[in-house]
């Protein structure tokens, strides 16, 4: 037979108030990151998109102005100047967007932090 004491009621309840305050703060901490990471991705995204199409705008541009100028003299040199520029650019761009990606950050970290610093202080 199970004897409680007068005690292990109230105490337990608590025990569980405190566990489920910690979950709370915890949800609540984790959608508000959440929440933070979507508006920051979604504005991000977005200024990639103008920044290339204006660049693309751009080199499109160039282009033409370089061949305009060089189309006289030296047109096939022109040519292959401008596809060794936009290969090199392409694979610079591409291997810079790769250290980027694989260096991020857990978004979440804050979250993380606060369950490592409960565990420390329940765990003995």
């Amino acid at each position: 037979m199970e004897t409680e004491t007068p005690h292990s009621g109230p105490s337990s309840r608590r025990l569980g108030a405190a566990v489920l305050g910690l979950l709370h703060g915890h949800v609540e901490l984790f959608g508000i990151e959440l929440q933070e990471q979507k508006t920051r991705s979604l504005g991000l995204l977005l200024l990639a998109g103008l920044a290339l199409v204006f660049t693309l705008l751009l080199l499109g541009a160039l282009s033409v102005l370089v061949l305009i100028l060089l189309w006289d003299s030296y047109r096939l040199a022109g040519i292959i100047g401008l596809c060794v520029f936009h290969g090199l650019a392409a694979l610079f761009c591409g291997l810079r967007l790769k250290s980027l990606i694989s260096d991020e950050t857990s978004p979440f970290s804050a979250t993380l932090e606060e369950l490592a610093k409960d565990r420390e202080r329940l765990l003995p």
